[in-house]
């Protein structure tokens, strides 16, 4: 029977008396002084990012991919592992802060986790290229409408009846969670945006809600990512403290500055998504 992959060297490398005893945990990643600067200087502006509005892998998995011996998948597990630290950090900042009332967010959670767990089984075998465009075009229209209706989100509308409103928040959690688990960058940013659209947050508590929620996907990911010996745990660890630190900052510098501010940044990262996603999309045709 063939033996599983390790879950501290990943599947590159196979599993050693060094790696038993925790000597060993970045499996075959080569990383110089210079590069691991490099991405933990992305880590913590990833943190910062997603804290404020989501969209922190625009930045930390492109760094993880210039790191040699990490394969794409093993980057999209790690980079997984990175975030959930500083999603969990700013979570805990925004519930102290706002004291939030979480029944929207939780159920919602519930839901993401599953999707999330599913959407990571997909991720091992879907070539990346198949949901590119609908991504760009999803990314196109939120910048449009979010630009063109300067109000959104400015502030708290009314929401729907109580049974509406959970069927829109479960619905959402399935579809945000399931794009997570397969891919991952701006799931906090559709996460604002439905947040705002269909259960009228404003844009400060949109992101409250949202780091809950997101929290619970990157943890349905790693349920997978983890034991199938994807997620390189020690380069996992040093980018979860970078991440929790900005995650941190990012989460106190939103609350201080408000929706005005979380606005601007939301448009810029979703800019910036557009120019990612439009290159990935289009690399291949150039060729």
């Amino acid at each position: 029977m063939r033996r599983a992959p390790c879950p501290w060297t990943g599947p590159s490398r196979r599993c050693s008396r060094r790696c038993a005893t925790g000597a060993e945990w970045f499996g075959a990643v080569e990383l110089t002084a210079g590069l691991l600067v490099l991405v933990l200087a992305a880590g913590f502006a990833a943190g910062w990012i997603d804290a404020v509005v989501g969209g922190g892998g625009l930045l930390q998995l492109p760094a993880l991919l210039l790191v040699p011996g990490l394969s794409p998948i093993q980057a999209l597990a790690t980079n997984k592992l990175g975030s959930v630290f500083g999603t969990a950090t700013s979570a805990l900042t925004y519930r102290r802060r706002l004291r939030q009332d979480l029944s929207t967010a939780l159920p919602m959670a519930a839901v993401a986790f599953a999707a999330a767990l599913g959407g990571a089984v997909v991720a091992a075998h879907l070539p990346a290229g198949v949901i590119r465009p609908v991504i760009l075009a999803a990314l196109i229209a939120v910048a449009v409408f979010t630009a063109v209706r300067p109000g959104l989100g400015q502030v708290a509308g009314v929401g729907p009846r109580r049974s509406t409103a959970l069927a829109r928040a479960v619905a959402l959690g399935a579809a945000v969670g399931f794009y997570d688990g397969v891919l991952g960058p701006g799931t906090g940013t559709f996460l604002i945006l439905g947040l705002v659209l269909l259960l009228k947050f404003d844009f400060l508590h949109a992101s409250a809600q949202a780091k809950v929620v997101n929290l619970a996907t990157n943890l349905g990911a790693l349920a997978y990512f983890v034991p199938s010996g994807h997620a390189v745990l020690g380069l996992g660890l040093l980018l979860g403290v970078a991440n929790l630190v900005g995650g941190y900052v990012g989460a106190r510098m939103a609350i201080a500055r408000g929706t005005g501010f979380i606005r601007v940044v939301y448009l810029m990262v979703v800019a910036a998504l557009i120019v990612k996603v439009g290159a990935d999309t289009l690399a291949p045709l150039l060729r």
